[in-house]
């Protein structure tokens, strides 16, 4: 699993997962599945292409890890610093999205799997997490 950190100052962009899907109206940092034949780099461009409409030009891998489910389902997740992309973020498949201070972040209703990444938004912020250099696109 991919997901993109992108952010506007101090504000990171988030979404909230429609009702009538896997885990309703949890939060999350967009991105997905990586698909066969796909690397992460390119399933995380295709993922903001398809949920926000925007073209990723630059991104950093900053944080990784593995994650449990209580239904017994485990993803890897590698979350990227986008640094730069293409067009304005619009919601093509969610619930809502929303740009949020870390501060925010701990008072949504969040993935699990997105948790640890959150802790460290608090406690470093994306400079800390920048500093761990990570898989380049």
């Amino acid at each position: 699993m991919v997901a993109g950190i992108l952010s506007r100052g101090e504000r990171f962009l988030v979404c909230q997962r429609r009702g009538d899907g896997a885990f309703p109206c949890k939060w999350e940092f967009p991105g997905g599945k990586i698909e066969p034949g796909e690397d992460a780099g390119t399933a995380l461009r295709r993922e903001l292409r398809e949920e926000l409409d925007v073209t990723v030009e630059s991104a950093w891998e900053v944080f990784r890890h593995a994650h449990a489910y209580d239904d017994g389902t485990r993803v890897e997740l590698a979350f990227f610093e986008v640094r730069a992309y293409g067009g304005e973020p619009r919601n093509r498949v969610f619930r809502r999205i929303a740009w949020v201070s870390a501060h925010e972040l701990e008072g949504l209703d969040f993935l699990e799997g997105d948790l640890p990444l959150i802790h460290e938004l608090r406690n470093g912020g994306l400079e800390g997490l920048s500093q761990r250099k990570g898989l380049s696109l």
